[in-house]
């Protein structure tokens, strides 16, 4: 008996739904401790050390959730996968909404990272099997929605209005309804039927060389900049053993073949290999670009929580806007998604040479433009190389390279907000000497100006010793505050000459991959 085309349709929504929600619950929580951080420091009473194991776990094992993913889904389904994952995620977030032991919101975030990444890829291999390939760019654009859009604009907007008017606890709480409700849509919604695949063993010598390979590089790209990189020999000793231990897990699964973690015959799809590529300068612009915006609103202009999360916002409109066109443009007028992806890329460079003159003065109606041309830009990178990506894959390696694909995308953004932070640093650093060395002892306008602040300070009643202590002390917070500026406009610069030097190597790569690919079909 044959399921009316109705029905199919109505459960179609709901699966789609349930998913789009299920990667909902993972953009706000991966998202917790950029807005938070000082809140969640004070109420755990924890050393920036320790805190820091907060995010250092979360990503670990978000990498290692994509990278298990895979087994996991050969064993237990896809559908009970994203089931199990999102129940997971709302349950360790409900439990972090409720305490302020440190120990334990450790545990809990690695839980949501692990949740995460299985969740993710889980998501979209399920969409990939349930759909035709004709509603691909479409359902594509809505899975971005939740998993990148969400997390880049709507995340940030909602966590400061929390943290303004609640506590972070709200930000954890906020995440139960929707990890519930997803799970109920998904309980309802038929699921498609897996795909005929012979199930791996479990190769637990490859798990544990990736995981201890990703967990080094998590900790040396999250912490780097920090500890000045490979001064502390703590950062030394974890880049090699993070080395040795990948080479280690690329040799062991050479040598076990079929019975290995992954199925590297993705890489035999050029389009898959070009979009991997793509994908680490995508995920640095988009995670770094994250970092900064609001970074540079919170530390330099002194935006509260809420303003600086919604300064992010307007972009997500654009954002979905040029998800949704690029996605006509795939369906209806036949453009191939290799298209639009320089087109995406002039924007995203655009926008981050026009915040590169930024200045303390600035202020969100000032900064609007570039932010919303940024969206505009990532939505039509984004959907490109995601389409591109998994075009030639089939149902085997399919879940393979979604969570490959994630990994680099992840380890992008890792790589880009390091040095990112690192330039910041060290330009703060020596702007700060720069200019101090200009305001010179004696000079004119440096008597002028001290003359009138103290001045202004003994006239609102301050004595007038302090006042001259104030306002040489006000003099030297404008020369740090002139040096932060400079710094982050040499970040934004920085943004849009990776693109500069990246298009090239990109197309370059894209011909090689090309011409290699024709050769071998013959």
């Amino acid at each position: 008996m044959n399921t009316p085309a109705r029905y199919r349709t109505r459960t179609g929504a709901l699966l789609m739904l349930g998913i789009v929600l299920a990667t909902l619950t993972e953009a706000i929580a991966s998202t917790v401790l950029a807005l938070g951080r000082s809140d969640i420091i004070g109420d755990t009473y924890a050393t920036p050390d320790e805190f820091a194991w907060l995010d250092v776990g979360y990503v670990a094992l978000k990498l290692i959730g994509f990278m298990t993913a895979p087994w996991m889904m050969q064993r237990f389904t896809a559908r009970n996968v994203l089931i199990g994952a999102t129940l997971a995620m709302g349950v360790a977030c409900c439990v972090a909404a409720i305490t302020a032991r440190l120990d334990l919101l450790i545990a809990l975030r690695i839980i949501q990272g692990f949740a995460g990444g299985a969740l993710l890829v889980a998501g979209q291999v399920i969409i990939f099997r349930a759909y035709s390939r004709s509603l691909q760019p479409f359902l594509q654009a809505l899975f971005a929605m939740g998993a990148v859009v969400a997390s880049a604009t709507l995340a940030p907007a909602l966590q400061g209005w929390l943290i303004d008017s609640q506590a972070w606890t709200w930000i954890f709480f906020s995440v139960v309804p929707l990890a519930l409700a997803a799970t109920g849509l998904l309980l309802l919604a038929d699921h498609p039927v897996p795909a005929n695949t012979r199930s791996r063993p479990f190769d637990l010598p490859g798990v544990l060389l990736v995981s201890a390979s990703l967990f080094c590089f998590t900790y040396v790209l999250s912490q780097g900049s920090r500890w000045d990189w490979f001064e502390e020999p703590r950062i030394l000793l974890l880049t090699m053993l993070g080395t040795t231990a990948l080479l280690a897990f690329l040799g062991q699964q050479i040598l076990a073949g079929e019975r290995g973690l992954f199925d590297f015959t993705v890489f035999k799809s050029s389009d898959f290999s070009f979009a991997f590529i793509v994908s680490f300068v995508a995920g640095a612009a988009l995670f770094g670009s994250a970092f900064l915006i609001p970074a540079f609103a919170l530390s330099v202009l002194a935006f509260t929580p809420t303003d600086a999360g919604l300064l992010l916002l307007p972009s997500g409109g654009f954002f979905i806007g040029s998800l949704l066109i690029a996605a006509w443009l795939f369906t209806f007028r036949d453009v191939p998604p290799v298209a639009t992806v320089p087109f995406g890329i002039l924007l995203i460079m655009a926008s981050m040479w026009m915040l590169s003159g930024s200045t303390s003065e600035s202020g969100a109606d000032d900064m609007m433009t570039a932010i919303l041309l940024r969206g505009l830009g990532l939505g039509f990178l984004f959907l490109s190389i995601t389409l591109i990506a998994f075009s030639d894959l089939n149902s085997r390696n399919l879940a393979c390279g979604i969570g490959l694909f994630n990994t680099g995308r992840q380890l992008g953004g890792l790589m880009g907000v390091a040095g990112l932070q690192t330039l910041i640093e060290h330009h703060v650093a020596s702007n700060g000497v720069v200019l101090g060395a200009n305001v010179t002892p004696g000079g004119h306008a440096l008597i002028e100006r001290l003359t009138n602040t103290t001045a202004m300070l003994a006239g609102k009643g301050m004595d007038p010793a302090a006042a001259g202590r104030a306002a040489t002390s006000l003099l030297e917070k404008v020369v740090s505050r002139q040096a932060a500026v400079i710094a982050f406009d040499t970040a934004f610069f920085y943004v849009a000459l990776l693109f500069v030097v990246a298009a090239p190597m990109l197309v370059g790569i894209k011909i090689i991959l090309a011409r290699y690919a024709k050769a071998h079909s013959h």
